[in-house]
């Protein structure tokens, strides 16, 4: 049987290495990258150092890629997609949301929700929204 994964491919427009070394630092791992530059795919000088594509790959296995979207191309921060982080490690998730809401727009405090779980929603300065849900114990 076929090994099919589905993740988040984040797109900024010049700060792609920023957002993407931010979330290495909130998640740890290996960030690989490519420039537009490396791979003779812009002519613009100011898109030489831009992000072709960036992965990152944590311990825990989660991967998280990103881009920078050329000039030529449509671009629209944050978009119609939320990325949602959830488990049942809450101190993980707890320190993942701390470091996320850093400097972000706070929609939803990380705290005990209707529903039994903690939970907190925010954009983050890049302006991806995170959702972080800690399933709560079992009664």
């Amino acid at each position: 049987m076929a090994n099919t994964i589905l993740n988040p491919y984040l797109n900024f427009r010049g700060d792609a290495r920023d957002a993407m070394e931010f979330y290495r630092s909130v998640f740890g791992g290996d960030l690989n990258v490519s420039t537009f530059g490396e791979s003779q795919m812009t002519d613009d000088p100011d898109e030489q150092d831009w992000l072709m594509h960036a992965q990152l790959t944590t311990p825990g296995g989660l991967t998280l890629m990103g881009a920078d979207v050329p000039k030529t191309m449509d671009f629209q921060s944050g978009g119609s997609i939320s990325v949602s982080l959830s488990g049942d490690d809450e101190d993980e998730l707890r320190g993942f949301w701390q470091k996320l809401s850093d400097g972000a727009q706070v929609e939803a405090p990380f705290e005990r929700a209707p529903w039994g779980d903690t939970f907190g929603m925010c954009v983050d300065r890049f302006g991806v929204r995170w959702l972080v849900n800690a399933a709560g114990s079992a009664a």
